[in-house]
Order: C-alpha cells, then sequence, then structure tokens
C-alpha cells in the first residue's frame, strides 16, 4: 500500500451507522465489513467479527491478517491475505473459505468497490455460513450427488461431434423431434445469445480433443429458459477419438441463488458507501458555522452522494409564514426573494405537509400542482426535470426543507430515501446550529461596536490612530478594545486591553471595565491608581476565569512625558523617527483581578516618535510564537518608510499587513498609537 496519505481512512463502527443500515447489518445472517485503501477494517458487524475470532471494536482499524493471526490462526491469516491482495489487485471478486476454531466453515466473498465521493478503492467483504459442521456437510454433499445423478440427462456424439443417439431426455425437456435433435440440431434450443458461443466451444473442444465445459440456456417445451451446465470428455482408442460422452444437469437454481448474492452484495456495497457519505457529511456540516456555509457544505455533499445538479436551503419564518431560499449556486428568481406556503413548489408543500415530496419528471410534477403557471414557467425557464424536498425538523417542527434537483429525470429508490431523510436530519442540525451562532455573532458584534469610540478625540499636541480588524468569520467576536479621552489636566490618556474568551461574555466584561476605567481616570487619573483601583471592582464583579489584560497610560503633550502601568499584557512598540523603533522595557504586572502592588512608568517621547498599543492577534498565531512576533515586530517597524512613520493611521495599517502577511488570522488584531508630531507639522484638526 502507498505510504503517502497521512491522514487515514475513517473508522466506522456498526453503532455510528443509520438506523436501517445498523439493523441489516446487527441482524442479518450474514457477516459484512468494509476495508479501506490501507487494507484495514473500516466498518465490521459483530457476525463477521466473531467469524474472526474477534469484536468490532477490536477489529477496526487492523487488517483481516492481524486480526486472525493475534488470534492465533497463522494459516487463516495467510489465506485471507491472499483473497484480498487478489480482489485488490484483480480489480474482480474472489471466494474463499473459512473454518472457525469450532469447526464452523463460512463461504467467503471479497469485492472491490469504488468511493463515488473521491474515488478510493474499498474492499467489501461478505461472510455466508456453510454447513453446521462437518458431518452435516458430508451428507449434504451425499444427498445433492445422488440429486444429481438421478436428474443429470447423459448424452453422446460421434467423434466429429455429431449427435447419433436419441437423449429422451433432452428431447422431453425442449420438445424437440429426434430428426431436430440429431446432428447439431441440439444447439437450436439455445437461446439465441448464447448459440454463437456454445457452438464454437463445442467445435473448438472436438477440434483439439480438450474436454469441453459449457453454461447456456436452453428453451423449455413449455416457454421459459432454464440455465444448463454441459460438459463432455472424449473417448479414446490410442489417438483416435471413438465418441464423445457428457452430462448435462439443470443449474438455474444455482444461477438464481448467485444472482440474488451479487444483488445483496450490490446493495450492501450502496448501503456501505451511503453510510460512509452520511458520515462525511455529518463531518462537513460540523465544521459549517453559517448559514451559507451550511449551503456550501450541502451543495457539495448533494453533488457528489445524490448526483443533484442544484442545491437549496428553504429556511421557514414561523412568524411570517413566509420561506426563504438559500442558493448554492446564486440563482436569483422569485424563490430567492421568499414565498408563501401555499406557493406551488415542492420545498413548501414539504414543509407543509411535513413529508418528503419526490417528484420524478415535469408530467409529474404538473400533475402534483393542477398545472399551476408558477410550474409552467420553472419547467420552460430551468433546465430542471426531477426534484427532491425533505422537511428539516427540529423538536417536532419544520425550519424549513432540504431542496434537490436534478437537470434529468430521476427515479428515488427506497434506499436512497431513508439516506436523504437521515441527510435532511443532519443539515436540519446544521442549520439550527448556525441560526443560533448567526445570531449570538450579531449581537455580540454589535454590541463591540457600540463600546468602541466612533471616533477618537481632537487633543491639541496629539495625534491619536486606532485599528480593529475582527478575526476570520469562524471565530465569536472577543474582549479587544481600545479608548483614548482627554484628562480635565490637559493630559490624554489612552488604554487598550484584552478579555480572554469569545462572545457574548467576553463583550460585557470589556464594556464593564471600560466604563469603570473611565471613571477611576477622571477621580485619580494616575495609571497606578487608575489600575489598583480595577482590581477591586474586578474582584467584586468579575469571574476569577475571566481573564483581563491591559495598558493604560496618560500623556502629556506639553511635556511628553507618558506615565504607564501594564496589567500583564504586552510591551508597548515605541517607532522613532530618527532611531531604530524598540518595545518599552517595562516587566509588566499580572492581570487584573491578580492581587499585586501596580507598578508606574515614567517615559518621555520625544517628538516625531509614535507609541503603539496593540493586541496578541498581531503578533501570535498557530504558527508564530509570541516571542518571536515581537522580534519580527519590531523588524518591520524598522523597514517602513519615513512617510509611513510620520503617519501613525498609516503605520497602524503598514503593520497589521507586515505582520498578518503569510499567516491566517485567528483572532482579533486592535491597536492604539499615540505621536507627538514635529513642533512644525502639528495637525491644526
Amino acid at each position: 500500500m502507498s505510504a503517502e496519505t497521512s491522514i487515514p481512512p475513517p473508522r466506522i463502527s456498526v453503532a455510528e451507522l443509520p438506523d436501517a443500515v445498523r439493523t441489516l447489518l446487527t441482524d442479518a445472517p450474514i457477516g459484512f465489513a468494509l476495508l479501506g485503501p490501507d487494507d484495514a477494517f473500516g466498518s465490521i458487524n459483530p457476525r463477521m467479527a466473531a467469524v474472526f475470532g474477534s469484536t468490532p471494536e477490536r477489529c477496526l482499524g487492523r487488517t483481516p491478517g492481524q486480526v486472525l493471526e493475534e488470534a492465533g490462526d497463522t494459516a487463516g491469516a495467510s489465506a485471507q491475505v491472499a483473497c484480498l491482495t487478489g480482489a485488490r489487485e484483480g480489480g474482480r471478486a474472489v471466494r474463499g473459505r473459512h473454518r472457525t476454531p469450532d469447526g464452523r466453515i463460512w463461504d467467503l466473498t471479497w469485492f472491490p468497490v469504488e468511493d463515488p465521493t473521491d474515488g478510493g478503492e474499498h474492499i467489501a467483504l461478505i461472510a455466508a455460513r456453510d454447513v453446521d459442521d462437518d458431518g452435516a456437510h458430508r451428507g449434504e454433499q451425499r444427498l445433492r450427488a445422488l440429486l444429481q445423478a438421478g436428474n443429470q440427462i447423459v448424452w453422446s456424439a460421434g467423434p466429429g461431434g455429431e449427435i447419433r443417439e436419441d437423449c429422451p431426455q433432452w428431447r422431453t425437456l425442449t420438445g424437440q423431434d429426434l430428426d431436430s435433435y440429431l446432428g447439431h440440431g441440439w444447439l437450436d434450443a439455445l437461446h439465441p445469445e448464447d448459440r454463437p458461443r456454445v457452438e464454437r466451444a463445442w467445435e473448438d473442444a472436438v477440434l483439439d480433443v480438450t474436454p469441453f465445459d459449457a453454461l447456456f440456456r436452453v428453451r423449455t417445451r413449455v416457454g421459459g429458459h432454464h440455465h444448463y451446465r454441459a460438459r463432455a470428455h472424449p473417448i479414446m482408442d490410442g489417438t483416435e477419438t471413438v465418441e464423445w460422452v457428457g452430462t448435462l444437469i439443470d443449474v438455474t437454481t444455482e444461477r438464481e441463488a448467485d444472482e440474488l448474492r451479487q444483488r445483496l452484495n450490490q446493495q450492501l456495497s450502496e448501503a456501505a458507501m451511503r453510510t460512509a457519505r452520511l458520515q462525511k457529511a455529518t463531518s462537513d456540516l460540523a465544521e459549517a458555522l453559517t448559514a451559507d456555509e451550511v449551503v456550501q457544505a450541502m451543495a457539495e455533499i448533494g453533488r457528489s452522494g445524490v448526483g443533484a445538479d442544484h442545491t437549496s436551503l428553504v429556511l421557514f419564518d414561523r412568524d411570517r409564514l413566509r420561506l426563504r431560499m438559500l442558493s448554492a449556486d446564486g440563482r436569483q428568481g422569485p424563490l430567492e426573494r421568499g414565498f408563501d406556503l401555499d406557493y406551488p413548489d415542492i420545498a413548501a408543500k414539504a414543509v407543509a405537509d411535513r413529508t418528503p415530496c419526490l417528484v420524478s419528471g415535469p408530467a409529474e410534477l404538473r400533475a402534483l400542482f393542477d398545472g399551476a403557471p408558477e410550474i409552467e414557467t420553472l419547467i420552460e425557464r430551468t433546465r430542471e426535470r426531477a426534484w427532491v424536498a425533505l422537511p428539516m425538523m427540529t423538536a417536532g417542527r419544520p425550519i424549513g426543507a432540504l431542496r434537490f434537483s436534478f437537470d434529468a429525470q430521476r427515479e428515488v429508490a427506497d434506499e436512497e430515501r431513508v439516506f436523504l431523510e437521515a441527510l435532511a436530519g443532519q443539515c436540519a442540525l446544521a442549520i439550527g446550529r448556525a441560526i443560533v451562532y448567526e445570531r449570538e455573532h450579531g449581537t455580540a458584534e454589535e454590541l463591540q461596536r457600540s463600546l468602541l469610540p466612533e471616533a477618537l478625540p481632537e487633543v491639541r499636541g496629539v495625534r491619536l490612530a486606532a485599528y480593529y480588524r475582527s478575526g476570520s468569520q469562524h471565530v465569536q467576536v472577543g474582549g479587544d478594545w481600545y479608548d483614548a479621552f482627554p484628562l480635565p489636566d490637559g493630559r490624554v490618556a489612552g488604554v487598550l486591553g484584552d478579555v480572554m474568551g469569545k462572545g457574548i461574555p467576553a463583550a460585557a466584561g470589556m464594556s464593564r471595565i471600560r466604563n469603570a476605567l473611565r471613571a477611576l481616570a477622571f477621580s485619580m487619573p494616575e495609571p497606578a491608581d487608575v489600575l489598583t483601583g480595577l482590581d477591586r471592582m474586578f474582584t467584586a464583579t468579575e469571574g476569577m476565569d475571566q481573564v483581563t489584560t491591559l495598558v493604560y497610560f496618560v500623556l502629556d503633550p506639553v511635556t511628553g512625558q507618558l506615565d504607564l502601568s501594564n496589567a500583564g499584557h504586552l510591551p508597548p512598540l515605541v517607532v522613532a523617527g530618527n532611531a531604530g523603533p524598540s518595545l518599552l522595557d517595562t516587566e509588566p504586572d499580572t492581570p487584573l483581578g491578580v492581587s499585586s502592588d501596580r507598578g508606574h512608568h515614567k517615559f518621555f517621547v520625544q517628538p516625531g516618535n509614535t507609541v503603539a498599543l496593540y493586541s496578541d492577534g498581531l503578533v501570535e498565531n498557530r504558527k508564530r510564537s509570541v516571542d518571536a512576533g515581537l522580534d519580527e515586530l519590531v523588524r518591520k517597524a524598522a523597514e517602513a518608510r519615513p512617510d509611513v512613520v510620520g503617519d501613525p493611521q498609516q503605520m497602524l495599517e503598514y503593520l497589521v499587513e507586515s505582520m498578518l502577511k503569510g499567516y491566517e488570522q485567528d483572532d482579533d488584531v486592535t491597536l492604539l498609537a499615540v505621536q507627538l508630531p514635529v513642533i512644525d507639522s502639528v495637525s491644526e484638526r
């Protein structure tokens, strides 16, 4: 097997299968297993595990050879590995037998199965009981031999292959008279599709003087055809052929049994593939957070697992009794703009009736809706020619419908309907989660936007700039925040903090801390005093598991004195016009709520210098540590052009683009900058 695949195929236990498939595989008198491209069991029912002397849990992830060797059956392991190899390399079914330690014999059939989703080569395994014990086996063989001896037809032919003697059993079977049977006339009783093949095989056997063995259909005197197997051997006198003697045995029952087994194998194979597709659909839907992502995931599942040309989700607004369609292909039309429950569409009918609606063609669709004009418009303007709609239910109430359409007429078998209903159930769970997520995400985002300043204050002699970029859409809004405001004594205060966590709790915690900080700053603005007051408030109102860090400063625009306290946050970045950028060399105190004496650090900011505060989303991600990110931040700041360094807003935008280039943003990024401009270029804002 190739070692290029780093992710092993999924392991499917019987307990994870849909109810209908699980009942079939658990209660069936046969064993069933599905082996992945790595030859390991991906799914297996208890009966098959028992054949291999183990349990399903111990078999999953192991090869048949490993399971049998662990059971002490080395010879059985070698035999079954050979069958497995033959089926995979030959691309055809391979049959074998296996004797269990208690003496029971099982017929095993190995056959290749292709996964339609990714083309993976799987192997399906069927085990059927042969006999109860060896004694019964021998008894059955003897009885079968006697029955065959009594029912077989014995016939003979001359050395050149022509029939010379009468065979009453054949003529009774076929209704041929003697003249029609003799010579090569017996071939006229064969099925027209089989005759050329059998005639060539008989001529070759006579010419080469080799045994004749052929399967063919015979037309009986009462009509219809039976399957027969003919065998013949030459009778030799030295090197001369004297005659041919053969037997003819009715194998109709065996052929029908074989066809039944093939159909069963096919059904089990299709059931296994549907189960694998349903498991993949469940996995894909579990990663979808928004309704649009659910639609896109379902479109891929509909294409690969159902063969649908178009996939849509129809969501039901219970308050307005309206349906809204979300289409993966972005099609626009009356349905996409919303429609009522009585609109002639299969999705509306599925929601109203709370039952699947399956339509195999336009004629059936017209009959279903009494030839409504909307139906004629749909048929004329689209390529859709077959439709499936399945209600999506939660807590016994419809929340919408899953809608598939096809560009060709199509029937849905009962087995596929079971799969589609299970798929609709998984989609209902996913869309329910998406609705809750979008509601919470929107509320939290609205709350956070309302808490961040709409605009920074205008303070003479100081230039302020801020930057905020939310994390990816897969992450809820977090607790990053910033604020800046003038103080009564002419100084300006600024803060940037991070309330750990996501969603509404983090945003609400950020709101409380922001408001408390403003109140404390106006009564006792010095940074150490403000953080000490926040500690007391934090202990009284916030939970012990809510970690909050922040940097708070007060800047005097006249003297350039900057007083700062750091509660467990990252060090500010100082970007100087002439000197290189650097991080403020201060040891951070503990986060808020952790008892400690708050430090007070004093610096002087020179004209033209910029002090930037930032959140950890700027420097840290899954591929870069904090320390490495801080070093890179200083390097990137040193590479900024002079015109960028002179404009704090451009500087923040440059830092974000430079630091995130080549990395996936997985957290909010928040920055606040304060600059003392050069006297000649003080903004007159």
